[in-house]
């Protein structure tokens, strides 16, 4: 069996990851990528573009700028819009919250989100992400605790218990 190739994997998002997209997006066409453009055509004005430094740095801006553009532009043609709080279901599901403790009992809580959504250091994790693929589809109810393997998820290794869900 071969890998999915970026193609063929689903891109999930939130719609608060997708409107953060959205913002970044407008940001950088609205926003930063005049003020480069009329930066570099200021510079090129002078004269001499091989020692200006303003239009050699305001070009490699403008190629990062437009990179970051297509990539936006990409990942939100691509993303499948998931709500949380439209799925009604007793499993882990994307966008749920899990709160996991490690064997010292310490808990910390992590929601399954987009892959262009995460940051570790606010609880929001990768779907494809080792924590997240033990803990999806998973069944939980309040009483009842379910050990799943996180191998090479924070600095102590091995099983986490989950303690926890919220269904978003």
């Amino acid at each position: 069996m071969r890998p999915k190739t970026g193609e063929e994997r689903k891109n999930y998002i939130t719609p608060g990851g997708a409107e953060r997209l959205r913002a970044e997006l407008a940001r950088l066409l609205k926003e930063e990528r005049p003020k480069v453009v009329e930066t570099v055509a200021w510079a090129a004005s002078l004269g001499d573009r091989s020692e200006n430094a303003d239009y050699l740095y305001g070009k490699r801006r403008l190629r990062e700028i437009d990179r970051r553009i297509r990539h936006l532009t990409g990942r939100l043609d691509s993303a499948h819009v998931v709500d949380p709080a439209a799925q009604k279901s007793d499993r882990v599901l994307f966008g749920a919250t899990v709160t996991v403790a490690d064997e010292e009992g310490a808990e910390r809580a992590y929601q399954i989100v987009g892959v262009d959504e995460t940051d570790g250091a606010a609880g929001r994790v990768s779907w494809i992400s080792p924590i997240a693929l033990a803990s999806l589809s998973t069944s939980f109810s309040p009483a009842r605790a379910c050990q799943s393997r996180a191998s090479s998820i924070g600095p102590s290794r091995g099983h986490r218990d989950a303690v926890a869900w919220t269904p978003a």
